[in-house]
């Protein structure tokens, strides 16, 4: 059985211009090529993930949170927006969906995280109340728009304003979903193509994969 380790609450952090600048620089410093031995060679090469990597972010409760608090946790990340007017929410109810499916059939706690591409729009207590429509259990996470726009980087998600009318505006974007494993590892992508039925059983067999090779 796979555990499922709960996030560690930290007290409320609000962020005023110095606490932003603070913030941003600490992210980018946590994002420096590492340098490590190539294993054929013995010379120095940088190692680095392909898609994924460290981030720094606020949750609906206003908390500053990072990757080093999902480890231990097989985690499904997915990019949106709560004012998404159709394939948004289908995908926030499909992976609401998937992880009742997993959790009830199969005894396997998978961590539903929703990473708001719209951060002006999408505060803590919108994404708190959104999310909370589909699944209490989904956490959300925002935060500055330049760390926003760092995760959707690293993670290789697009997203672009458009029919922008003032502040009304729509959010394109690639809809991606990850499955990623408790060491914060991308193990699986996938589109929307996938419905519950079928993304429930694509995370089954990686999950065993994973428990086969432990």
């Amino acid at each position: 059985m796979l555990k499922h380790r709960l996030l560690t609450p930290r007290p409320p952090i609000l962020l005023g211009f110095g606490g932003l600048l603070a913030f941003l620089h600490y992210n980018d410093e946590r994002r420096a090529v590492k340098i490590g031995k190539d294993s054929y060679t013995g010379s120095d090469t940088a190692v680095a993930p392909i898609i994924g990597g460290p981030f720094t972010l606020v949750n609906s409760e206003n908390q500053i949170v990072n990757e080093q608090d999902f480890l231990g946790n097989w985690v499904l990340l997915y990019f949106g927006y709560t004012s998404s007017p159709d394939i948004g929410p289908d995908q926030v109810r499909i992976m609401a969906k998937v992880i009742d499916t997993l959790e009830a059939k199969k005894n396997l706690k998978v961590l539903p995280v929703f990473v708001t591409i719209d951060p002006q729009r999408d505060t803590p207590a919108q994404l708190r109340a959104y999310l909370k429509e589909f699944d209490p259990r989904i956490v959300g996470l925002g935060g500055p728009v330049s760390a926003v726009r760092q995760m959707a980087q690293e993670y290789r998600v697009y997203f672009k304003k458009v029919e922008e009318e003032g502040d009304d505006y729509l959010v394109e974007s690639s809809h991606s979903m990850y499955l990623i494993d408790p060491k914060m590892k991308v193990v699986r992508c996938f589109g929307v193509e996938y419905n519950a039925e079928q993304l429930s059983k694509e995370i089954l067999k990686e999950l065993k994969k994973h428990q086969v090779n432990a």
